[in-house]
C-alpha cells in the first residue's frame, strides 16, 4: 500500500513541472524546434529520430505514417523530459490549419506556449488564429523567430508587425548577429554576451564560444563587418524597447522574442531556459463547480484528445489525459464523471511521440496516456470521487461535409466501426442523418485526405466520398419538449445527430439557415459545442 502523498512533497513535484505547445503557421519549422528541444533536453541523441534507425528518419514527433509520407504534422505529440531540475511536458501540435481543432484542443491542456514565427515570413494566418485561441485563456507566450539563417527580412520590421498584428508587446531577449550567410549567432541581451554556435550541426555542440560584454574587442577580431551594427542595434533596442517583464508576460500581454535558426542550433537551449525560468507551473483549473488546485491532494484531470492505432501491430486507442491535481498511482481507482461509475487506471504510459514508458507517477501538469476501449471521449473528467467538469474544450462547426459509403458493402461495417473510432479522437466529426451513410464534416480538404488515408491503411477500408450539399452545420438547444417536437417535425430534411447523440441542423445554404433562425428565435442555434457535452434544453 503506497503511502498518502505528503503536501509538500506533491507541492515540490507539480512546482518543477512545465507543460508547453509549440504552436506555427505551416513550414515555419515547428515540428524542427521540437527536435531540437529534444536534443538539448538530452531526450534524443540525433535529431529527426529517437535512435538512430537503419532507416529512413523521421521527426521523432511526426510517428504517424502519413505525415512521413507527406513531411506535415497532422496530429499532436506529447514528449516529456527532464531538464535543469524540471520535469517538461512539451506538446507539438499539427501546424496545417486543417487540423487546427485539434491545436485548440492542446491548448486547452498546457499553460504556456512558444509561438514560432518564420524570419522571412513574419506573421502568418494560421499563427494569428492561434494567437487569438491563446489569448481567450491569457496563455503566456515565448516567441521564437526562426531561420535567421536564411536572407530574412529585419528584425526590428519583424518586432514592429509582430506588436500590430498580433497585438501583443514584445520584449526582446536575444538579437541576431547577422543573416543568412552571414549569420554569426545570437546576442544574450540579459547577461550581455555573444553566444556562437557552429551551423550545420546535427548533434548538440557542447562547445559554444561565449564572448561576454558588447564592447568586447574580440567581437571586432571575430566580425569586424558585423560588430558596428551589432552595438548600434543593441543600444537602440535597449533604450527603445519594453524591458522584459515577467508579471506581464504571466499575464498573457508580453512575449520575451528569441531569434535563432532551430535547424542549426541557433538560440534553442536559450527557449528551453526560458521556459523554466519563466513559464508558469500547473495552474489551477476551472473544474465546473470550483477552481481546481494543482496541489491539492485528490486525483482529478481531463481528456483532451483520443488517438486510435498509435501503435499498428495492436488496435490500441489511447486517452490523452492532462493531470489537473493529485498524484497518479498505478492501478488506482478513479471516477469517471461522465458515465457515473468507477474504473481503474491499471495501463497508463508517458511519451516520447509513439514511444511509450510506463508511467509510475504523475502529478498536477503532465500528460499521461490512458489505455481506452471506446469508455473515454474528448472532454472526459475523472476524479477520486468530486463530480468535476473540466471546462473549454471545443467542436467547432465544420465547413466541408461528405457523405462516406463502402465501395465494398461488405465492408460497411469496418466503415461505421472506423468512422466512430476517428470520429471520437477528433480527426473528423461524424453525423447520423438517418440515410445509413455517415456524414462526414471537416475543416478544410487536407481533413479528409488524411481520413481517406488512414481507414485506408488503419482500418482497410476502400470508401467513395460524395459531395453533399451542406453548407454548414449548427447544434440546437430547445427551451422544452414540445417546441423540440414541433421542430423537428418541420425540419426533419435538415437534421442530424452528432456522436453525442446531439441534435445538430444541418444547412444546405446560409440563407436557409438565416431563415430557419428566424421563424424559430426561441430555439439555440450553436456554432460550438463543448466535447462530451449534451445538449437538450438552454
Amino acid at each position: 500500500m503506497t503511502e498518502p502523498d505528503l503536501s509538500s512533497d506533491l507541492q515540490r513535484d507539480v512546482a518543477r513541472r512545465r507543460t508547453f505547445a509549440i504552436i506555427s503557421h505551416p513550414d515555419a519549422g515547428k515540428t524542427t524546434l521540437t527536435e531540437k528541444l529534444l536534443l538539448f533536453g538530452g531526450a534524443i541523441l540525433l535529431a529527426g529520430t529517437v535512435k538512430a534507425r537503419k532507416s529512413a528518419r523521421h521527426a521523432t514527433s511526426d510517428w504517424m505514417e502519413v505525415e512521413k509520407q507527406r513531411g506535415i504534422s497532422v496530429t499532436s505529440s506529447v514528449m516529456q523530459f527532464d531538464y535543469a531540475g524540471h520535469t517538461i511536458n512539451l506538446l507539438d501540435t499539427p501546424g496545417h490549419e486543417d487540423f487546427s481543432e485539434d491545436t485548440y484542443r492542446v491548448l486547452t491542456a498546457v499553460d504556456a506556449a512558444v509561438m514560432v514565427i518564420d524570419a522571412a515570413k513574419g506573421v502568418e494566418t494560421q499563427t494569428i488564429k492561434l494567437l487569438e485561441v491563446c489569448r481567450l485563456r491569457s496563455t503566456p507566450i515565448i516567441t521564437f523567430v526562426n531561420k535567421m539563417d536564411r536572407e530574412v527580412r529585419e528584425p526590428v520590421e519583424l518586432l514592429e508587425e509582430i506588436e500590430s498584428v498580433l497585438k501583443i508587446d514584445c520584449a526582446p531577449v536575444s538579437w541576431p548577429v547577422g543573416m543568412g550567410k552571414a549569420f554569426r549567432g545570437v546576442f544574450d541581451l540579459r547577461h550581455d554576451r555573444l553566444v556562437r554556435f557552429t551551423p550545420g550541426e546535427e548533434r548538440r555542440s557542447e562547445e559554444s564560444e561565449s564572448i561576454a560584454g558588447i564592447d568586447n574587442p574580440r567581437l571586432d577580431e571575430l566580425f569586424p563587418d558585423e560588430t558596428a551594427a551589432l552595438r548600434r542595434d543593441v543600444e537602440l533596442i535597449r533604450s527603445a524597447s519594453s524591458p522584459f517583464d515577467l508579471k506581464e508576460f504571466l499575464a498573457g500581454r508580453q512575449s520575451p522574442v528569441f531569434f535563432g535558426s532551430g535547424i542549426n542550433n541557433f538560440g534553442v537551449q536559450e527557449i528551453l531556459q526560458a521556459l523554466v525560468e519563466w513559464a508558469p507551473p500547473p495552474q489551477p483549473r476551472d473544474g465546473g463547480n470550483r477552481v481546481v488546485r494543482p496541489e491539492e491532494s485528490p486525483f482529478s484531470g481531463f481528456v483532451f484528445k483520443i488517438q486510435a492505432n498509435m501503435d499498428p501491430k495492436h488496435r490500441d486507442r489511447i486517452a490523452f489525459f492532462r493531470v489537473c491535481s493529485g498524484r497518479y498511482q498505478p492501478a488506482m481507482k478513479v471516477w469517471h464523471v461522465r458515465n457515473g461509475r468507477e474504473m481503474k487506471l491499471g495501463n497508463v504510459h508517458t511519451f516520447m511521440a509513439n514511444e511509450r514508458v510506463r508511467s509510475e507517477d504523475a502529478v498536477g501538469g503532465d500528460i499521461i496516456g490512458i489505455h481506452n476501449h471506446g469508455l473515454l471521449q474528448i472532454g472526459d473528467t475523472l476524479t477520486e470521487g468530486e463530480a468535476l467538469a473540466y471546462k473549454g474544450i471545443p467542436y467547432f462547426s465544420p465547413e466541408m461535409f461528405r457523405l462516406a459509403r463502402a465501395r465494398d458493402p461488405f465492408k460497411s461495417k469496418q466503415l461505421q466501426k472506423g468512422l466512430q473510432e476517428l470520429g471520437e479522437e477528433g480527426a473528423i466529426q461524424v453525423f447520423d442523418t438517418g440515410t445509413g451513410n455517415p456524414l462526414l464534416g471537416a475543416v478544410g480538404p487536407l481533413q479528409f485526405e488524411i481520413v481517406v488515408q488512414r481507414l485506408q491503411s488503419e482500418y482497410k477500408v476502400d470508401a467513395l466520398y460524395d459531395a453533399a450539399s451542406i453548407h454548414t452545420a449548427r447544434w440546437l438547444t430547445f427551451p422544452d419538449d414540445p417546441t423540440r417536437k414541433r421542430f423537428e417535425a418541420e425540419n426533419a430534411m435538415n437534421l442530424g445527430r452528432d456522436v453525442d447523440e446531439n441534435p445538430v441542423y444541418l444547412a444546405p445554404n446560409i440563407y436557409n439557415l438565416q431563415l430557419a433562425m428566424e421563424r424559430w428565435p426561441q430555439v439555440g442555434f450553436h456554432a460550438t459545442r463543448e466535447h462530451g457535452q449534451r445538449l437538450s434544453h438552454d
